[in-house]
């Protein structure tokens, strides 16, 4: 008779755990109070908004003119952004699953990192290390981007903002005297075309497809929906269009083309030229051309947030004014996808390696020297993860 054998938990200990699962966004003010911080904090950022010189200047002033018109389109969708509860709940059914998949590295700690929101990158690192990572005792952390396709103006933004915190908490040399004292950190910096991430966006296609007569669905253009990035940021080489595009095609290899489709991007901020077309103009346009079933995809989001739920819905669903525009339902809670999310993470915990080959390979045109020494640090965990 077969023994039985009980589940790890997370109160659980093992041969390489605990390990410390982050997961990085952008975030959301949770409240129309949070909107004033979240926007300088945005605007500050110039590895995602790049204003030049001026943008100490030009960041607050941007931020507190648009604060009221932001703190509106918050208030319309439930006064706050529900990136993170989502975000903590997939990060916690993730480790859930990590636990029983990966015993050997368990227990899985779940913690959020948002970049611009609450909890900020350095309320988390203060978790981790009240929480006995670091300080002293070493420790697995995993940072997991919640960006499938990697940019230097999202990924980039947030990992130099944890190299930030980590020199500040943990100190500059602490790796190198006493690797054992710090946390050893590897990276999930991309993964465009994973299979359970193009299912579960494949799934939620046929899903919104299915609302349409059998006779139209054929005919039905699907609109993939992206974050704009400013020209400046696409032409230093970025490589976020390619990896984008990379997911559109394997999701629509997955649907074995069944439809028409485009991609296109959203968000624009500011007069300088971004990338496009603009999701707004590519629906109108159709539109009036008579085409008027459309399903927007939102494929470079893992949630919803004020992206989806006020610029896509109330924005430019709405102002399409016809039946035939709609939306396909954002990955939240998607049993699917949480499943990805683990098999990715899996799949990384038993590579030994710290991050993507992808990533250590600056762009052409990279003159910070913040991406060289954040890049230099993350590359070179994979040294002491070979000791662990």
């Amino acid at each position: 008779m077969a023994t039985l054998v009980p589940p790890v938990t997370q109160d659980a200990t093992s041969s390489k755990g605990p390990t410390a699962m982050v997961f990085m966004n952008m975030g959301g003010p949770s409240t129309t109070d949070e909107v004033g911080g979240f926007l300088s904090r945005l605007f500050a950022d110039a590895d995602l908004i790049p204003l030049g010189r001026l943008q100490s200047y030009l960041g607050p002033l941007i931020s507190r003119r648009r604060t009221p018109k932001i703190q509106k389109q918050y208030a319309a969708i439930g006064g706050g952004s529900p990136i993170r509860k989502w975000s903590e709940y997939q990060s916690s059914e993730m480790c859930k699953i990590l636990d029983q998949i990966s015993p050997e590295t368990a227990p899985h700690k779940p913690y959020v990192a948002f970049r611009y929101a609450n909890p900020l990158t350095e309320e988390m690192y203060t978790n981790l290390l009240k929480d006995g990572f670091g300080g002293g005792k070493g420790g697995r952390a995993v940072a997991f981007t919640q960006y499938p396709q990697y940019s230097c103006s999202t990924t980039g933004s947030s990992l130099n903002e944890l190299w930030k915190w980590r020199n500040r908490l943990e100190g500059k040399g602490s790796t190198d005297t006493d690797p054992s004292g710090a946390i050893t950190w590897s990276v999930i910096d991309r993964w465009p075309v994973h299979p359970g991430l193009v299912e579960a966006f494949a799934r939620n296609v046929e899903t919104q497809l299915a609302t349409y007569p059998e006779e139209a669905r054929k005919d039905v253009v699907l609109l993939f929906s992206a974050h704009s990035l400013p020209m400046s940021v696409v032409n230093r080489g970025d490589t976020y269009p390619a990896e984008v595009a990379a997911t559109v095609y394997a999701v629509m290899q997955r649907l074995k083309f069944s439809n028409p489709y485009r991609l296109c991007w959203q968000s624009q901020v500011g007069p300088s030229a971004w990338l496009g077309a603009q999701t707004s103009d590519t629906v109108q346009e159709y539109v009036k051309k008579g085409q008027t079933d459309l399903i927007l995809i939102p494929i470079a989001f893992t949630s919803d947030h004020i992206e989806t739920l006020f610029e896509l819905d109330q924005e430019v669903i709405h102002e399409a004014g016809h039946p035939g525009v709609k939306r396909a339902e954002s990955l939240n809670g998607s049993k699917v996808f949480i499943e990805a999310l683990a098999d990715v993470a899996v799949k990384h915990l038993r590579s030994g390696e710290s991050c993507s080959r992808q990533m250590g390979l600056r762009c052409q045109g990279c003159k910070s020297e913040r991406c060289l020494e954040q890049k230099k640090f993350f590359v070179g965990q994979e040294n002491l993860l070979a000791v662990r």
